[in-house]
This record gives C-alpha cells, sequence and structure tokens, in this order.
C-alpha cells in the first residue's frame, strides 16, 4: 500500500511541501475513513469465528426418578443420572477452522480494494481542486487583461479610434468571466466537501493544493501482467478456496458421530435381606455411534460447491475483462490527454504572438477590439484546455495505478 502511495506523490512535479500535503491527505483517510473501519471491523468479526466454531457438541446431562420404583434382585431403584458427550469425526473441527478461516482471508481482500479505491478517489479528487483552482486563477489573469484592453478602449474612444459599444463589449466578456469564475467557486466548495468525507473530516475544512501542476515528461512504466494481480482478482480466488475448504467440511461432517456416556442407578438395600450386593449401585458405561444413511443433504451441498466454483470462476473471468477494458482506456486516454496538452501549448504561443501583433497595431493607431476579443476567447479556451489535459493525464495515472500497482 506504500508504494501505490510513493507511485501517486512521485507523479506531482511540484516542491516536497505540497507533495507531504497528498500523502499526509492519503494516510488521514486511509486511518479516519468509515468504510475502512467497516471492513476491518468485518474481518476481525470474520476471524473471531475461528473460535466459535472450534467447539464440540453440548454435553448432555440427565436426571430421572422413579415414580414407581422398579423391583430388581439386588433393590428397588430409586433414580437415574446420566451423561453424554457426542464428538465429531476426526479432523472436522480443523476443518472447520479452515472453511472459517478462509473464508476471513476473502474478507481480507475487501479491505485492501477499499484502501486502493480510496487513494485512488482522494487523489481524483485533489487534482480536481487543482483544476479548478487552476482555472480560477486563469479567468483572474483574463479578467485583469480585459481591463487593460478597457482603458485601452477608452482611451481609443475619446481620441475617435473606436466606439462606446467597443468599451461595452469589453464590459460584458468581463461580466462573462467573472461568472464563470464564480461558479467554479462554488464547484470548488462541493468538491473540497466531497474530499473532506473522505477523510471522515468537518465538510468545512479548508484544503490547500499545489499552485501548479505540470505533464511529466515521460510516463512511468505499465506493466499490464500485474493487472492478474489485482485484489478484486485475488478475492476470487480466495472464495474459490473457502468453496474447497467448505467441501473438506462437508465430507467430514457426512462422516458418523461417536458419542460417549455413562448412567448411573441409584439402588436402594433389600429390608431384613443380607447378600453381598444387596443396594450395590448400577453404574453403566454407554458408546453411541450416528451414522447418516440419509445423505441426501451432503451429496447436494457437494454438487452446490461445485456450481459455485463454476461461477466464481465465470465471476473472476468477467471481471478481469472489466478490468482490462478500463486499462486500457485509462492508458488511451492518458495518452490523448499528452497529444492535447502539446496541442494546447502550441495554440497559446500561436494566440500569445496574435496578441503581441494587436498591441503593436495599437501602437501604430490602429486596433480592431473585435479581434481583441477573439484572440482572448481563444486564449481563454487554450489554457482552459491545457489545465484539463493536465488534470486528465493525473487522473488516468491514478486509474492506471489502482489497477496494476
Amino acid at each position: 500500500m506504500k508504494r501505490i502511495i510513493y507511485i501517486l506523490i512521485g507523479l506531482l512535479t511540484f516542491s516536497v511541501s505540497n507533495a507531504q500535503q497528498l500523502e499526509t491527505l492519503i494516510n488521514e483517510a486511509l486511518t479516519n475513513n468509515p468504510e475502512i473501519q467497516k471492513f476491518e471491523l468485518q474481518y476481525k468479526r470474520a476471524s473471531e469465528k475461528v473460535n466459535e466454531v472450534n467447539t464440540i457438541p453440548n454435553t448432555e446431562f440427565g436426571v430421572g426418578y422413579f415414580v414407581s420404583e422398579p423391583e430388581t434382585r439386588t433393590g428397588a431403584q430409586r433414580f437415574k443420572v446420566s451423561a453424554k458427550q457426542m464428538l465429531p469425526w476426526f479432523g472436522t473441527i480443523a476443518s472447520r477452522e479452515n472453511y472459517v478461516s478462509s473464508l476471513a482471508d476473502a474478507k481480507y481482500e475487501d479491505i485492501v480494494i477499499a484502501k486502493r479505491k480510496l487513494m485512488a478517489s482522494v487523489s481524483q479528487s485533489y487534482y480536481n481542486l487543482y483544476a479548478n483552482k487552476a482555472k480560477q486563477e486563469v479567468l483572474s489573469e483574463n479578467i485583469k487583461l480585459l481591463e487593460t484592453y478597457e482603458t485601452l478602449a477608452l482611451t481609443s474612444v475619446e481620441v475617435g479610434k473606436a466606439s462606446a459599444v467597443d468599451v461595452l463589449r469589453l464590459q460584458m466578456r468581463q461580466n462573462e468571466m467573472q461568472q464563470l469564475k464564480d461558479v467554479l467557486s462554488q464547484q470548488f466548495l462541493a468538491e473540497q466537501t466531497n474530499l473532506n468525507n473522505l477523510l471522515n473530516r468537518k465538510n468545512d475544512t479548508a484544503v490547500t493544493v499545489v499552485d501548479s501542476l505540470m505533464m511529466p515528461s515521460e510516463d512511468f512504466e505499465i506493466n499490464s501482467e500485474n493487472l492478474a494481480l489485482h485484489p478484486e482478482l485475488l478475492k476470487f480466488d480466495k472464495l474459490y478456496q473457502s468453496v474447497e475448504q467448505s467441501e473438506l467440511l462437508n465430507q467430514k461432517e457426512s462422516s458418523p458421530m461417536i458419542g460417549f456416556g455413562l448412567d448411573y442407578i441409584n439402588v436402594s438395600e433389600r429390608p431384613d435381606m443380607n447378600f453381598s450386593d444387596n443396594g450395590k449401585d448400577i453404574v453403566m458405561p454407554m458408546v453411541s455411534v450416528s451414522i447418516p444413511i440419509f445423505n441426501k443433504k451432503y451429496k447436494s451441498q457437494t454438487k452446490q460447491n461445485e456450481l459455485q466454483q463454476q461461477e466464481i470462476t465465470a465471476q473472476k473471468q468477467e471481471r478481469l475483462n472489466t478490468l482490462e477494458t478500463l486499462l486500457s482506456k485509462a492508458i488511451n486516454e492518458r495518452i490523448s490527454a499528452r497529444i492535447s496538452y502539446k496541442t494546447q501549448t502550441k495554440n497559446l504561443k500561436q494566440a500569445k504572438d496574435a496578441e503581441d501583433i494587436l498591441i503593436k497595431s495599437y501602437e501604430t493607431g490602429t486596433i480592431d477590439f473585435n479581434d481583441v476579443l477573439d484572440i482572448q476567447e481563444l486564449q481563454l479556451k487554450f489554457q482552459m484546455n491545457q489545465i484539463e489535459s493536465v488534470r486528465t493525464y493525473y487522473v488516468q495515472s491514478t486509474i492506471i495505478n489502482y489497477l496494476i500497482q
């Protein structure tokens, strides 16, 4: 689990303090998340069942009083005390323990799966917060840029080189950007609440995210063979093994049970008679055998176990196909994100060049504020797409890590 955390942190190409922030969030989530605690308690409860099955059937005690005392040669029988203990066939208790332990092993995989999913959810929420914050900063920068252009437009209006309509258009564009920024601010709070819930802390707890997040120069190595060792698939192996243990237990329980007992009968002395065994009590050891002659129940259980193993095998293959699809999709989307990032970088450079040309045009006394708005809109679009490409890259990397690490 620590290895996955380090890989997630290693993706972040920023300062150690910011990297520590995500690692701290992940560790806090693993410690406090109630879902993890739920699975851990379920595992402990399943493990405790080993002590429950490590028992033998109850010892039977019986006491009887002869209302009508039967007479025997040695005297009248007054009351009877009996004790009986049935014992399962050799190895039955051990088979029960093995079966329950195998179920606990399968339950443990739920903890591993839940922790992986939680780490991925925390990381993805963190990247969403970063992207949201970065977009707000871009909007702030563009609003300031439009304010600069608005000043230029007002100057141009004074000298008759622009109309008041150009100024209004620039102002309306600023209003649109401010609206978008306000919406992003509300979305940030919603995502922050989501992250705080994952960490099981107050919803309004402030979350600090990284200031800048760059596209890595190269992708980390992907070993698709590790997918076969994913805990979601290992759980099916553990379940398959538990069915095997269930069948071994079924075979043991279909064997006879042996019982040992002892009967004690109190005999009173016969009056006015003198012989060696007068009033001698009766002690009778007993041995009994419980044989499941009608064993249709156990044959049916064997058949059910066979069908359950086939079902588990089919479920595992189905899940493997799903995980392979998710891995392929994540890999391809991450490649697409890198391609998109490179394209947006080129577009941003060209938009900047166009902006410089407009500034120089103003210096020569000519400027078209419609072109200003068009270039600014394109520049904002490219910046937003670039941020989204970075976010997508890291989110897909998180999914890949969840699947193969």
